[in-house]
């Protein structure tokens, strides 16, 4: 299954939101620097999904705000 996610970086709360059945809004404390918000996107992805580790994965817009994700 594949879902989108936009993402906010460097925000004071978190936030994991679900916009459609396919779509997420998330806000995450840490910066857009060096992936530390692309791991703690894939971190809540993993959390809201029940999913190990190697189940979820960015396919594409890994620079960017807008992401797909892999949810395996």
């Amino acid at each position: 299954m594949y879902i989108k996610v936009h993402v906010q970086a460097g925000v004071k709360e978190e936030k994991f939101e679900k916009v459609a059945p396919d779509s997420f809004e998330v806000a995450v404390r840490q910066k857009a620097e060096r992936g530390m918000a692309n791991d703690r996107v894939l971190e809540l992805v993993r959390e809201h999904f029940g999913r190990s580790v190697g189940a979820i994965r960015i396919i594409s817009g890994h620079h960017s705000p807008t992401k797909i994700i892999s949810v395996g």
